[in-house]
């Protein structure tokens, strides 16, 4: 069914367009993009979008679908559910299954899976090494034509500086990233919260920040040997944020990414033991969430991902030093980003870059953009559209966020995928 999208703000940082115009959708393509369209194919369904921005189908470049291995806490399903309630048309998935993606079959079992749902892209990202060990390369070239996007052993650092060098050099056959999880396990091991204030005032193990720069300075110097091209995961620290900014200057092929909770909280947000905010990398300082936020400004952070960690109430109604990490995000990252436009740290079209169209250029997909001819993944916000985060309400089978009671602005009411509606508040 053709689509016309009636006198929305079009937002589209892959053509620089900001204005009010009509979009139409035909064969599940963007067909046209005009001030006004009169002439309309018979049958055309027609959204009225006036005050509300339409912008590229949002992509989550780290998420965390749990299938296979752990149903109960989220399904590629219940997941892509999630995903279109928060604006997302595309998820990449990581590999820390159970079995973990380390192979062609388990690809191949995700992308059925995510057929099955009929709802959004799923990309999967394959694991770095066999059974997240850290010690051999996984089935790379096998798992690239099953349909993986990149490769990661998220959730797990891989400190063999070998086998990360050869991850950098062999992907590059691919042309596809590494994701790194930047953690040096012997500076972190048996860290709860970040090492300052939150170790201090809590008794918790401490987690410092050289846990997280150390990995990333190893890493770009394997980036600068390798030439590979290198994507770090969930950045939190200021020193972090100025080693990526200083590879840049100097060329290196380098992308970075951060979460929602990085740019809005800090280590304060621990000192109640609520595990809610038990993340991992921990919530940092003050200083660090600033410098997040300018690295965001500026450009040195590419994306923002909701590194969507779903968790059931058994791992995490424990004592804090037993509970698990991590909060689920898909169904707020696009409203705490929307907060950074209205506190006035980032302008919009930044924003909405951030959430699509730097994603799809890291991950080489032809997605983020309302260029004529692509297809029809778009994301209708109301920008006025307050509202309490409620848990109760999410899609996501989990309920594990430190958000929960926060009123927001700014949410999704229609998410399209190759035209078709996926989701409609």
């Amino acid at each position: 069914m053709p689509r016309l999208i009636r006198g929305g703000r079009i937002v589209d940082p892959s053509s620089g367009r900001d204005g009010i115009f009509d979009l139409l959708i035909q064969d599940g393509k963007i067909a046209r993009i005009e001030p006004r369209i009169a002439s309309l194919p018979p049958d055309t369904e027609t959204i009225e979008a006036a005050e509300h921005l339409v912008v590229p189908g949002l992509i989550d470049i780290h998420t965390h679908l749990r299938e296979p291995g752990y149903e109960y806490k989220e399904t590629i399903l219940s997941g892509s559910r999630a995903a279109a309630a928060g604006g997302f048309t595309g998820v990449a998935c990581m590999a820390n299954t159970d079995p973990p993606n380390d192979n062609h079959s388990v690809t191949e079992f995700i992308r059925e899976r995510a057929r099955e749902a009929g709802l959004i892209n799923v990309y999967p990202v394959g694991a770095v090494s066999k059974e997240l060990k850290g010690e051999s390369l996984a089935e790379i070239g096998a798992m690239v034509d099953s349909g993986i996007v990149a490769v990661s052993d998220d959730g797990h650092p891989v400190m063999n500086s070998g086998l990360m060098r050869t991850a950098l050099e062999y992907t590059q056959i691919f042309g596809i990233p590494v994701i790194s999880h930047c953690e040096d396990l012997g500076l972190s091991r048996g860290g709860q919260v970040n090492e300052g204030l939150a170790s201090l005032r809590t008794g918790l193990a401490g987690i410092p920040a050289e846990a997280e720069v150390s990995m990333v300075a190893r890493d770009l110097l394997l980036a600068r040997l390798t030439g590979g091209k290198l994507h770090l995961a969930h950045i939190s620290t200021a020193r972090a944020v100025e080693a990526i900014r200083a590879a840049k200057a100097q060329g290196l092929q380098v992308t970075a990414e951060t979460a929602p909770h990085y740019f809005t909280l800090t280590e304060e947000a621990v000192l109640s033991f609520n595990t809610g905010a038990k993340v991992n990398p921990p919530l940092r300082s003050a200083a660090d969430r600033e410098a997040v936020q300018n690295g965001l400004r500026d450009g040195t952070i590419d994306c923002i991902a909701s590194d969507h960690a779903p968790h059931s109430t058994v791992e995490k109604d424990l004592e804090f030093s037993q509970a698990s990490s991590g909060i689920v995000g898909l169904e707020t990252t696009l409203s705490l980003t929307l907060k950074l436009v209205q506190q006035g740290i980032i302008p919009l079209a930044r924003a909405i870059a951030l959430l699509s169209v730097n994603p799809a250029r890291v991950l080489n997909l032809k997605k983020g953009t309302l260029a004529i001819g692509a297809d029809a993944d778009i994301t209708i916000i109301n920008p006025n559209r307050e509202f309490v985060v409620n848990p109760d309400k999410f899609f996501s089978l989990s309920r594990n966020t430190i958000f929960a009671g926060l009123q927001l602005k700014g949410k999704a009411v229609i998410t399209l995928t190759r035209g078709e509606i996926i989701f409609r508040e």
